[in-house]
């Protein structure tokens, strides 16, 4: 295994394709059906691009994705935990991650999670009205976003103005057809980009295709 510029992210190459890893956390556990490899005393857990849209940007070249060993992660639309558990191996067991999805199925998969995964706590709320959960959750350093809603990013944004430490960063996954399915992806993305730099510091952003199509990935600071 290769280290990346990324704390806590690894690659490999299986021929021309080049594949990202983490530390799995809890050895000899997988989260959904990823392969792991061992090297030594330690095992790793194969990200799989087309089920995670942080590991696409990665793939994409995103100069900066803010998330490092030790930090406190909000995760929004934490779902059944693919890219959660990949973030859970990422801050380690020095850091923690406040998954949170509306939906009681996934988040019933978050708890069966978190007993083996103690970095991340499961939440089920509505990130709409994160003044619901205020009290459940602390600054963080990092807000990651998947979200497939509408007004995607006045949630996030909302999310940041309450939870997000200064100078910590944020990550939104937008999916373009889920704003507004008349326009085109790459104005909704231009529409985005302009209101998320009248209050945020834009790091970077890429289109997430071949791996997840009509998805970009914002990267921001808080000024």
């Amino acid at each position: 295994m290769q280290t990346t510029k990324f704390p806590g992210i690894f690659e490999t190459q299986v021929g021309r394709k080049r594949i990202l890893l983490t530390k799995n956390l809890v050895k000899g556990k997988k989260v959904y059906d990823e392969y792991l490899h061992t090297e030594g005393p330690i095992e790793y857990r194969e990200w799989n691009s087309s089920k995670s849209k942080l590991c696409a940007a990665i793939l994409k070249n995103i100069n900066q994705i803010g998330i490092k060993p030790g930090d406190i992660v909000l995760y929004l639309g934490a779902s059944s935990g693919t890219t959660p558990s990949h973030v859970s191996d990422i801050v380690g067991s020095e850091g923690f991650v406040f998954g949170l999805d509306f939906a009681p199925r996934v988040v019933r998969d978050l708890v069966f999670l978190s007993k083996d995964r103690k970095n991340i706590a499961p939440i089920l709320a509505d990130a709409n009205k994160p003044e619901t959960y205020a009290d459940r959750i602390s600054a963080v350093d990092v807000v990651y976003m998947d979200i497939a809603q509408k007004n995607q990013t006045e949630i996030f944004l909302k999310n940041c103005n309450l939870f997000l430490k200064p100078d910590g960063y944020a990550l939104l996954a937008i999916k373009a057809r889920s704003i507004d399915v008349t326009k085109r992806p790459s104005i909704i993305f231009e529409e985005v980009r302009r209101l998320l730099e009248r209050e945020m510091k834009l790091i970077d952003y890429k289109a997430l295709d071949p791996f997840q199509l009509d998805h970009m990935m914002f990267i921001c600071k808080k000024k």
